[in-house]
């Protein structure tokens, strides 16, 4: 179906075709090439921390996250079950049991009473997901790991210039994860990042993403050749990819203004339904700053979600749902060996409905969207 609004339109900064046509004039298209560099410098000096790594998505990023804990068979990560199925696969992947569990009401982040209720001796970590760009609440979830001997790895898919009070998400735990999909807000298509906080691992991490060679201290003079030195894979992002995340990243805060306009927009012309109790709005906690990623409406039961939805799609505007809670899904059932209730996740993804955000939605564009919605909800 053609839609006449989109839910997600990727935003050019007018400078990503310039710096495409630099990396191919270089000719060093392969991974880590000089933009390759540039955007890892760019976001370490920006988030504050001491290694960033390009990857080719954030799928790629939590794997080598997980490989870094050398998890044994029978090992628990614990996450949210609200979540895409790449926090779930890095942990199967590298010989670990996801556990999930249940979210917060209101910013459909991880719940740390949930999460401190799950612990166990087998468990090695926490995956906090920071939803929508809205920070997890960190404080009690690293005091939680810091108390049990945990790591923590932030899933910042979503959370790119995001905050939890002064600390840029990603940055908190001791590995975090970034997305650069073309429905992020600073995209290259396919890509991703690997934050790493924590020095100790960052020369493993290296080796891991290189699939299991020590090829970055060749390329840094360290070693004469380089060898076979550890389990690993082919987790670097090509240089074309990053030459146009170069031309994104540069503009990451016009990006971000472009988007709270449209966010604030949305919020101000549905208050009138929220106060009516006809739907549920987003929720930013005060020590939260977000990047705006999503602006999602929760309904009062499935039928009046999926009905809005069809309505909507209807009209031409692309609205949809989000994630099938991954505790109920055949592979997440087959890895627990039980059925799991988690009655805030099913309830919430039964319900949610997300409208479409992106730099250059206009205001009567969105005036048009939320009239459909109240002409429905009216009905």
């Amino acid at each position: 179906m053609t839609y006449t609004v989109p839910f997600n339109r990727p935003y050019l900064t007018g400078h990503e075709i310039e710096y495409v046509s630099q990396a191919i004039q270089h000719g060093d298209l392969s991974g880590d090439g000089p933009f390759s560099r540039r955007c890892c410098e760019l976001l370490e000096k920006r988030l504050d921390t001491p290694k960033v790594l390009l990857t080719p998505s954030c799928t790629a990023a939590l794997e080598i996250s997980m490989l870094l804990l050398d998890l044994q068979d029978g090992e628990e990560v614990i996450l949210p079950s609200f979540t895409f199925v790449s926090t779930a696969n890095a942990v199967v992947i590298a010989g670990g049991t996801p556990v999930f569990v249940d979210v917060d009401p209101d910013t459909l982040n991880l719940d740390p009473e949930q999460v401190r209720a799950a612990i166990n001796t087998r468990t090695r970590a926490i995956i906090p997901v920071h939803y929508a760009g809205v920070g997890c609440q960190m404080d009690a979830l690293m005091e939680i790991a810091e108390s049990h001997g945990l790591t923590v790895v932030e899933d910042a898919a979503q959370a790119l210039n995001s905050y939890y009070g002064e600390k840029a998400l990603g940055t908190i735990g001791s590995l975090g994860t970034f997305s650069f999909h073309q429905t992020k807000n600073f995209s290259c298509g396919e890509g991703g990042a690997l934050c790493i906080n924590d020095p100790g691992l960052i020369e493993r991490a290296e080796v891991i993403r290189e699939k299991g060679t020590n090829r970055s201290k060749f390329l840094q003079g360290q070693v004469d050749k380089y060898t076979w030195v550890d389990r690993g894979s082919s987790y670097l992002q090509g240089e074309l990819a990053a030459a146009f995340l170069y031309g994104q990243l540069g503009s990451m805060d016009v990006i971000t203004e472009m988007r709270q306009k449209c966010y604030e927009t949305y919020r101000q012309l549905l208050e009138p339904l929220a106060q009516q109790s006809l739907l549920q709005l987003p929720v930013i906690p005060a020590k939260c700053r977000s990047n705006y990623h999503l602006f999602h409406l929760l309904l009062p039961s499935a039928e009046r979600r999926d009905a809005l939805l069809r309505h909507l799609n209807d009209q031409g505007i692309h609205a949809v749902f989000h994630y099938i809670p991954l505790h109920n899904s055949p592979a997440g059932i087959r890895l627990s060996g039980k059925e799991v209730s988690l009655p805030v996740t099913e309830s919430i993804s039964q319900r949610l409905l997300r409208l479409p955000i992106y730099p250059g939605l206009e205001a009567d564009v969105q005036q048009r969207i939320v009239d459909e919605i109240a002409t429905f909800l009216d009905s």
